[in-house]
């Protein structure tokens, strides 16, 4: 099953709603945490090995809770943009959505987890048919800082269309990043 037109247009029409309101974050109280390259791979076939890259950012935002003497837990908005690559076909992948932080003072390792909504350019990927532009990316991971400045991490994440078309077979992706922290 083909995604139908109205729901393409209802998809891009979000999205571009949030990149377009992602684009804009200069506020009060909004930091740009980090930018860098994320990298990865699928977990599972799917009957073909995926791979991903993209550039992304991370702004802190003014919701931040501190706890239990130096624990905080800090919620962003993560945005990227990158390149999708199935079998022999390749396409667009773009996230924006909310993140949560969770990490000890003068402790270099974090815990991340979020979910965001994703727009891909293809909804088929050789014989692998995602069934919908619109999907859904939720992630959990870890970030270790290497100095004041520069992190690696690494992220397993999963992406679905979360029954918006009767295609959904999703796509779990073992995801490595280089981060520059501001």
């Amino acid at each position: 099953m083909r995604t139908t037109p109205w729901r393409i247009s209802i998809a891009a029409g979000l999205v571009g709603c949030f990149f377009a309101g992602a684009a804009g974050l200069r506020g009060e109280g909004l930091r740009l945490d980090a930018a860098g390259l994320r990298g990865g791979f699928s977990a599972t076939t799917l009957n073909a090995q995926f791979f991903q890259a993209e550039a992304f950012a991370k702004w802190d935002l003014p919701w931040g809770w501190t706890f239990a003497r130096q624990w905080r837990l800090q919620s962003g908005l993560d945005l990227s943009a990158g390149w999708i690559r199935g079998r022999a076909d390749e396409g667009f992948v773009g996230t924006v959505g909310p993140t949560l932080t969770l990490g000890r003072a003068h402790f270099p390792l974090h815990l991340e987890g979020g979910s965001s909504p994703t727009l891909l350019s293809r909804d088929e990927f050789g014989e692998t048919n995602f069934g919908s532009l619109f999907q859904f990316t939720t992630h959990i991971g870890l970030s270790l800082d290497l100095g004041s400045h520069a992190a690696v991490g690494y992220r397993f994440q999963h992406m679905s269309n979360a029954s918006l078309s009767s295609h959904n077979p999703g796509l779990n992706l073992h995801s490595f990043a280089i981060i520059y922290r501001f």
